[in-house]
């Protein structure tokens, strides 16, 4: 009896050393698939792991071959040490690989962990010859802007693309957390919105009348703003905002203008307070820039300039007080500067500058200048309307709104429908979003901060 469960025993724990070898076997076939940001923590030293990207800088020595390997995820590279028998004709700048190999601490202040690699695959072969992008050679953005089917292999453009997502959650993160309800609104519309007729009418390449090509009966146009159907579900909602992409048909090769970009819009009821839209217009820019700086910190400070409205006010100043301020200032303008003219980027970014390079609200703006739905001041001498831009630096205009006009009998030669069934006092305004990026990156061209530029001319892929 003795016998028979001592051999039991002994069976038992045979099996258990063969299930170890075999769990020790298959977890050194199965190493854990890291990103490098995740490698580059040092949480997993001494551990098995694999690593997937695209091969930054080659050097080869002796006895050892060292790579620098990103797959997007950081602006910092994983450094691979592997011996000279991994070396592969196809292993060049460029290419895509893939690393298995354990983590180790790096000899190397510059950098806190390095992959000692047992394995290199090849993945995707790059001729270092043919490819735009040369090793240790540092391109401008008017270059790779040339290259949009690649200009996100470089570091430049990589961190702005972690930025532009990060600063979309951001928005996206403060209108959640401040009882905003998300509309998706058309991207197909028939209204003008803005009134000034730069749009592009949408028709079907193969109409089945070819005397009607109004596919929905009216022409149609990609949208120029999301604000008509915000106030229409501000009859229902009192916080409601859309972010999505808008189209312009301006013919311009400008630094500040795209035929597609995105603009951030909101509508808030029940208000009658110009106040109440630049709070929340500050409280957004204020919150989705300070999460911006604080998680990607190194891919901003690549771009060596920037602003941190997190720890300024902004300047307030009325049209009128802005108009004082041109004419009082000794620059000479290209453009007039007389009330009741429309303000210039060169009058914005000279505002800005002489109230200390801030970002600065202008309000009250004369009322001709403004849509027909921003609502009247009724105010004399001098006519205005409750309508405010946000000024910043390096851009100028960054964001537009206005009080809407909820007075029926204003608006009987204007638009009455949406008025006329418990309308109430409402408010609301539009950032662009591009050109918001180029804002707290410093970037010049407003084609360097979205992934695809449409322009005049432009190619497309």
């Amino acid at each position: 009896m003795f016998q028979a469960a001592a051999k039991a025993q002994s069976v038992a724990s045979t099996l258990s050393q063969a299930v170890l070898l075999s769990i020790r076997h298959y977890c050194k076939k199965t190493p854990t698939k890291l990103r490098v940001s995740e490698a580059l923590l040092g949480a997993e030293w001494g551990a098995h792991v694999k690593i997937q990207g695209w091969v930054r800088s080659i050097r080869h020595q002796k006895v050892n071959l060292f790579l620098h390997v990103n797959d997007g995820s950081s602006l910092q590279s994983l450094q691979i040490v592997a011996a000279s028998h991994l070396n592969d004709p196809l292993l060049t700048f460029g290419s895509a690989v893939e690393v298995t190999g354990v983590l180790k601490e790096s000899p190397h202040r510059k950098q806190p962990v390095e992959l000692e690699a047992d394995e290199i695959h090849v993945i995707g072969e790059c001729n270092p010859v043919d490819f735009p992008f040369k090793i240790k050679e540092r391109h401008s953005l008017e270059y790779i802007r040339q290259l949009p089917h690649l200009r996100c292999r470089t570091n430049a453009f990589s961190s702005l693309l972690r930025v532009r997502s990060e600063a979309t959650t951001a928005i996206h993160s403060y209108f959640k957390e401040n009882g905003f309800v998300q509309i998706h609104t058309p991207i197909i519309t028939s209204n003008d919105c803005e009134g000034a007729g730069e749009l592009f009418q949408v028709v079907p390449s193969h109409p089945e009348n070819e005397e009607d090509e109004n596919f929905f009966s009216v022409p149609a146009f990609l949208t120029v703003s999301g604000q008509l159907h915000l106030e229409v579900m501000s009859g229902a909602f009192t916080r409601v905002y859309t972010f999505g992409p808008t189209f312009r048909a301006e013919n311009s090769q400008s630094r500040r203008h795209l035929a597609e970009f995105f603009m951030v819009e909101a509508e808030i009821s029940f208000t009658q307070c110009l106040e109440d839209l630049t709070r929340v217009m500050e409280d957004m820019f204020r919150s989705a820039t300070e999460q911006v700086m604080a998680h990607c910190a190194e891919d901003v400070d690549l771009f060596h300039k920037h602003v941190t409205p997190g720890h300024r006010s902004i300047f307030r100043v009325t049209y009128s007080e802005a108009i004082d301020i041109l004419n009082r200032s000794s620059q000479k303008f290209a453009f007039p500067t007389n009330w009741g003219c429309d303000l210039q980027t060169e009058h914005e970014k000279y505002l800005v500058k002489h109230c200390g390079n801030i970002p600065v609200f202008v309000t009250d703006y004369p009322y001709d200048l403004k849509p027909f739905y921003a609502r009247d001041n009724q105010d004399s001498p001098e006519h205005t309307a409750a309508a405010v831009d946000l000024l910043v630096p390096g851009v100028g205009e960054l964001c537009g709104g206005s009080l809407r006009e909820e007075r029926l009998d204003l608006l009987r030669a204007r638009y009455l429908e949406l008025r006329h069934f418990g309308s109430v006092p409402h408010g609301g305004f539009g950032l662009g979003f591009e050109r918001y990026l180029q804002c707290i990156l410093g970037v010049d061209n407003i084609k360097d901060v979205i992934p695809f530029p449409r322009f005049s001319h432009s190619c497309l892929l």
